[in-house]
């Protein structure tokens, strides 16, 4: 059995189409549920996701709904992973829309006794800001977003795969944290896509950009030695030239939010949508 769990928070405009879309889903072998855990809402996401319960029944799926009182991604994960009863676990944002074949794939990939981390193609929507547009044409092009399985917005894991790390730790970049778990040979992409939406304009651009990077340093310091699994291929000044003179708007764009995260710090937590 599969366990999908959706950690949300303020997602009332989007819980309900990633629940369509999953409930849309080719049938996964084994049975499969969602778990949508609400935390720290001040909207009604948790009622939107109750909502869903008969399209669920329907298409055969089961539906946990939590509502918690306190915000945190990873405190919502933990909750999740505790009410989840399938051994494979996927991990979606509640923004995500995943294709019909893509759960059936996951549970297929994961099948394997070893550890197993896996994720699909993911795609990124046409942004009505022109801005995000021309830097998500540009990020897609980066040594991280073409390494194994990157896993932005969704990823999974077997029961194996899961024993790698015990409760969600309070960091930052959860995601991360997981994917680094395994080393590039232990991690599947699955050919079937799903939608993962960027966030729109310059500034907001740019403190998902500083949370990123602020993610990544948290790591490198809490757990030394577990970037090195990272295995993402390095562009050197050749890549670099070749990315600016092939998409000099791109380029421009995505070197301008690197700048602006440089020149200001930010903190607290911000939504990579």
């Amino acid at each position: 059995m599969l366990s999908v769990i959706i950690p949300a928070s303020n997602e009332e405009g989007y819980i309900a189409d990633c629940l369509t879309a999953l409930f849309a889903s080719t049938p996964v072998p084994g049975g499969a549920e969602a778990v949508v855990v609400a935390n720290g809402c001040r909207d009604a996401t948790a009622d939107r996701a109750r909502a869903m319960a008969a399209a669920a029944k329907a298409a055969g799926w089961g539906l946990v709904v939590l509502d918690l009182p306190q915000g945190g991604k990873p405190n919502a994960l933990n909750h999740g992973d505790r009410a989840a009863q399938g051994p494979m676990r996927a991990y979606l944002d509640a923004d995500v829309l995943v294709s019909p074949a893509l759960m059936a794939q996951i549970v297929q990939a994961l099948g394997a006794d070893a550890p197993r981390y896996v994720t699909g193609t993911a795609r990124i929507p046409r942004a009505k800001s022109a801005i995000t547009r021309a830097y998500a044409r540009l990020w897609q092009r980066l040594p991280f977003a073409r390494s194994p399985a990157p896993g932005y917005g969704l990823f999974a894991v077997n029961p194996a795969g899961r024993a790698r790390w015990g409760d969600f730790p309070a960091i930052i970049s959860d995601d991360t944290f997981v994917r680094l778990q395994f080393l590039p040979g232990e991690r599947v992409q699955v050919p079937a896509p799903y939608d993962w939406p960027m966030i729109e304009g310059f500034a907001a651009l740019t403190r998902v950009r500083r949370r990123q990077d602020a993610g990544v340093a948290e790591i490198d310091r809490l757990y030394p030695g577990l970037l090195a699994c990272e295995a993402k291929a390095t562009l050197g000044l050749g890549g670099v030239a070749w990315l600016a003179i092939s998409d000099p708007v791109g380029f421009a764009t995505y070197a301008a939010v690197s700048l602006a995260v440089k020149l200001r710090r930010g903190s607290g937590w911000t939504r990579g949508r």
